[in-house]
């Protein structure tokens, strides 16, 4: 496929967004981009003393390449903080439509990307689950790297965060109107994959 063909899948932190994104690009052949490193990388510059604006209009590829840092914790609070400056946001946007429309396809994983990054995009998915669900999920990452933060504090962490995401300003994470949800609060891993490439799939039949 030589065509620009972009699958946008949003939801919250946890959701399993991630691990389907990654999937559905493995499965087509499509390229990956999960957009939340890139206020990941934004965040983690503001930790270092770096002016988040600044940050985001400088952002390359390099800054992407520690993931061992960008996917802890901190970086993650960070993130969420950074994602709320409309400014952050403006500097950002071109990178990742960029990436949307490049030859051969692309999947793109975050919490605007049906609704404001890319609102043509070809399939758009909704990734979602209870927030009970994806604080046990978080939990349980957490301790396999020997984090023993309580369950009970990974809850409240996901539903401020929730909120932040929701009812901030500038890109409000909310779902497409014309986006599939996909619920995986009980589906294995399996089960989602399943859901959304046969989605991909149908829609790739009918180009």
């Amino acid at each position: 496929m030589s065509e620009p063909f972009t699958v946008a899948i949003d939801g919250p932190a946890a959701s399993g967004k991630g691990t389907i994104s990654r999937a559905v690009a493995a499965r087509f052949g499509l390229a990956h981009l999960d957009t939340g490193l890139l206020y990941r990388a934004v965040g983690v510059r503001m930790l270092d003393g770096i002016d988040p604006v600044e940050a985001a209009q400088a952002l390359t590829r390099a800054d992407l390449a520690d993931e061992g840092r960008l996917r802890g914790a901190e970086a993650a609070q960070a993130a969420s903080k950074v994602a709320v400056i409309p400014e952050v946001r403006a500097a950002l946007v071109d990178f990742q439509r960029a990436f949307a429309r490049r030859a051969g396809g692309a999947v793109l994983d975050g919490r605007d990307i049906g609704t404001v990054i890319c609102p043509e995009a070809e399939v758009k998915l909704f990734v979602t689950a209870s927030a009970e669900v994806r604080a046990h999920r978080r939990y349980l990452e957490l301790r396999a790297k020997g984090d023993e933060t309580a369950e009970e504090a990974v809850l409240a962490d996901v539903i401020a965060r929730d909120a932040r995401d929701s009812e901030r300003a500038a890109a409000p994470l909310r779902a497409a109107g014309d986006a599939i949800r996909i619920d995986t609060s009980h589906l294995s891993i399996d089960e989602a994959v399943e859901t959304a490439t046969r989605v991909v799939g149908e829609r790739l039949k009918q180009r």
